[in-house]
């Protein structure tokens, strides 16, 4: 009887010793759960979009492929529910295009893309779409009175100067027409301070989650 009862002493508390380890996997298994539903880094994947308005107007007259300019953020960037970027974060941007109108033909192309954004101290560089806005083209109104700019010219030298005038009306004619289509036919692209537009990203990056950061319902 004594033997019996030493055996069954002996086999708890290697019981309990074997149970141990497969308690601690459970605990590690939590912790690991835990820490992936709440990372350091949220992703903000190829495709996500934001609306940011411009911080200065832009140009077609003033500005160049190549030239920078600043724009905040229009609307908090939500991920899941939370909060990543918020309202009013800064961003860099870049002119890709920049052709004046013609003054009789061709129109005002104007690119804009966004290169980074500043977030908690950290510049956070990114590849954006690209949104372009290009003129009307030349009414056809313009070239005709360049036409009949230079048939008024031939006609009016042809009677006070026979066909000598007419070829001096004619080039005269051109000229006035010409003077006036350029003057109201050129048409350039204007994109005003706090103008608001939509990009989307190209490629996926991550950003460094704030201990601020808000759960939007």
């Amino acid at each position: 009887m004594k033997k019996r009862l030493a055996t069954i002493a002996l086999a708890l508390p290697l019981a309990a010793c074997g149970s141990s380890p497969s308690s601690q996997g459970v605990k590690d298994d939590v912790k690991q759960a835990n820490e992936s539903a709440n990372p350091s880094h949220v992703e903000l994947v190829a495709g996500t979009t934001f609306s940011v308005r411009l911080d200065q107007a832009l140009s077609t007259v003033r500005n160049r492929p190549g030239d920078t300019f600043g724009g905040s953020l229009d609307a908090p960037v939500v991920v899941n529910g939370t909060e990543i970027l918020p309202k009013d974060t800064k961003f860099t941007g870049r002119v890709t295009a920049a052709t004046p109108s013609g003054r009789l033909k061709g129109r005002g192309v104007l690119g804009i893309t966004f290169d980074a954004f500043d977030f908690n101290g950290q510049h956070y560089p990114i590849v954006t779409s690209v949104v372009t806005r290009t003129t009307e083209a030349h009414k056809k109104r313009n070239l005709e009175f360049i036409g009949g700019g230079a048939g008024l010219g031939a006609l009016v030298g042809g009677l006070t100067g026979g066909g000598k005038g007419a070829a001096i009306g004619a080039g005269v004619g051109a000229a006035g027409g010409t003077g006036v289509a350029a003057a109201t036919g050129k048409k350039e692209v204007e994109l005003p301070v706090r103008s608001v537009f939509r990009f989307s990203l190209k490629r996926p990056v991550e950003v460094a989650r704030s201990d601020r950061a808000a759960h939007v319902v």
